[in-house]
């Protein structure tokens, strides 16, 4: 009997190991892909020769060249994220509040700065301002210079304003609306009511949106490089990136400093941004108002509508249709005629230069591969952190999503610095190959689809599993049968989100290319810098073409999907 006894307590606890050993094997992936390259940057950034020192910091922050970098730094982003804020809480109360038409196209022309690549929108800009772009017969005085301060803030500000509109557009909708007629009803004006009832109520949610504006203001590399490197305006990430392809003697030490106060800023902006993120959850106990609050008479409704749809087209369609048409001419600078109009750019993108097919190919292998590995291993995740409670899976949900909060050239010096030697005689033989940008992919990107998938899981009744297993579904079936079909279209916007994100990635992409290992945002940088405008412009025109009939084909997938789960 009590042999038996014994048996069944060393079975039982045999099984309660196999059960906690994949979670012991997942945290120790965690810990190894995620959390072990940020501890290896902050080791470097103290570490001279064989010992630990202070020498670096003690360097590199008595240069002048750092603190200037700094204060670009920092003006630059703050103002392109009061600008963000400014544009994006004043779409998000016409949106929100007014009787405008066409809000669903509207809101497409909103996103579309957003969904493009950095990047490829500085082009845009660079090319609507240029002498052969709509505006080049105007005075010089009269254009903007891009190549400076002001320029780098308007694109990042422009580039980054649906952020806040994002963030703020529902808040204002889920404002009571009691609460604004009291305010009427007690003699307060319009002005008034906005002032002190409507803004205090939707502060957390437009300071959640500016400070995802800040910290993807933070983290651009490709408008400070585009715009900043030629007029020689420096700001935390460039100089990141200059320090580790200048391959100085303490050319890592160096930017490992860098690194670290950068990743500080960004560190304490998440921080703040998850404190008001949880203090913005008062306002998600009201359902969303979608009706206009603000009936306008004709008259104006036209006046405000004529001018958001010229801000619009201005702002995102205009811009990338001046870009097309550079990357039709023969040669930068000339007119577009029919004397001059040629597809020779696009002739020798498609079928002359081996690099741009290689990285055609290389981008689309490592998003797909990116995709499909998020797709499995982050749902996976997702599904674990939706079924439990407790410290254990909210530490690890904070470890996979640091290497996203931090700027991307600080996560491509962490990814560096760790695969070169991940273990004290290891060498894999991953720095230079296309490995390690999957690696880097995969880190970096790993935190979106876990998102997607556990919003999809956070939306499902847990009773319907609960009954399936009452019923003796084993956990394939029940995933087979009741929980993919309804998760699938959150799971894969994830997984899309993950694809576009990698196929177009720049900053960390910028920092681990090799030869041979190029990529889309690779090429378009190089040929940006070679001054090679035209084969630039014409081959983010094929990108941004790519995007759209991609989004055009998966809404058509969605409407799909929706109509049968109605039938269904």
């Amino acid at each position: 009997m009590q042999l038996t006894m014994k048996s069944r307590q060393l079975n039982k606890g045999r099984h309660t190991a196999l059960r906690k050993l994949p979670i012991l094997i997942g945290m120790l992936i965690l810990f190894f892909f995620f959390l072990l390259p940020i501890v290896r940057l902050i080791v470097m950034s103290f570490t001279s020769g064989e010992n630990i020192s202070f020498g670096a910091y003690s360097e590199v922050l008595k240069e002048s060249v750092t603190w200037k970098t700094l204060w670009n730094t920092i003006y630059i982003v703050l103002g392109s994220t009061v600008l963000s804020m400014i544009l994006g809480i004043t779409m998000a109360a016409i949106m929100a509040y007014t009787d405008v038409r066409g809000k669903a196209v509207m809101q497409l022309f909103i996103y579309l700065p957003f969904i493009i690549p950095s990047y490829i929108t500085t082009l845009a800009w660079v090319q609507f301002f240029s002498s052969s772009g709509p505006l080049g017969g105007l005075p010089d005085w009269l254009i903007p210079n891009l190549y400076s301060v002001g320029g780098i803030i308007f694109v990042l500000g422009i580039s980054h304003y649906p952020l806040v509109y994002l963030m703020s557009v529902q808040v204002f909708r889920r404002i009571p609306r009691d609460a604004e007629l009291a305010a009427f009803v007690s003699g307060a004006s319009r002005f008034t009511c906005w002032r002190k009832v409507t803004l205090p109520m939707a502060l957390p949610g437009i300071c959640s949106g500016g400070l995802l504006a800040f910290l993807s203001n933070l983290d651009n590399f490709g408008v400070p490089a585009f715009l900043g490197i030629p007029a020689n305006i420096r700001v935390l990430s460039t100089y990141i990136y200059e320090q580790v392809i200048g391959y100085g003697p303490s050319a890592f030490s160096r930017a490992a400093v860098l690194s670290v106060l950068l990743g500080i800023v960004a560190v304490a902006a998440t921080l703040v941004q998850v404190w008001l993120l949880r203090r913005s959850k008062v306002t998600e106990t009201t359902v969303p108002d979608n009706e206009p609050r603000i009936q306008l008479p004709s008259s104006k409704r036209r006046i405000l509508q004529t001018v958001l749809w010229i801000f619009l087209l201005g702002t995102s369609l205009v811009p990338f249709l001046a870009m097309g048409t550079v990357s039709l001419v023969q040669a930068y600078g000339i007119d577009l005629t029919w004397e001059n109009f040629s597809l020779g750019n696009y002739r020798y993108l498609l079928f002359e230069d081996e690099k741009v097919i290689r990285s055609l190919g290389n981008s689309l292998l490592l998003g797909l591969i990116t995709a499909i590995v998020c797709l499995i291993f982050g749902t996976l995740f997702a599904y674990y952190r939706s079924h439990k409670q407790g410290k254990l899976p909210k530490v690890l949900e904070a470890i996979i999503t640091m290497p996203y909060a931090l700027p991307g050239t600080v996560l491509a010096l962490c990814i560096i610095l760790m695969w070169m030697q991940p273990l004290p005689g290891w060498y894999p033989g991953v720095y230079g190959t296309p490995a390690i940008l999957l690696i880097a992919y995969i880190t970096r990107f790993f935190v979106l689809q876990f998102r997607g998938s556990y919003t999809a899981f956070s939306q499902l009744d847990v009773r319907m599993e609960e009954a399936a297993r009452t019923n003796g579904a084993n956990l394939f079936t029940r995933w087979r049968q009741i929980l993919l079909p309804l998760i699938l279209p959150g799971v894969l916007s994830g997984a899309l989100l993950v694809f576009l994100t990698s196929l177009t990635e720049l900053t960390v992409s910028s920092m681990l290319w090799s030869s041979g290992a190029e990529t889309v945002g690779v090429i378009i940088f190089s040929f940006e810098q070679a001054g090679y405008s035209t084969y630039s412009t014409a081959f983010s025109s094929l990108i941004v073409l790519a995007i759209l009939f991609g989004g055009i084909a998966y809404l058509i997938v969605q409407r799909k999907w929706r109509r049968r789960g109605r039938k269904a």
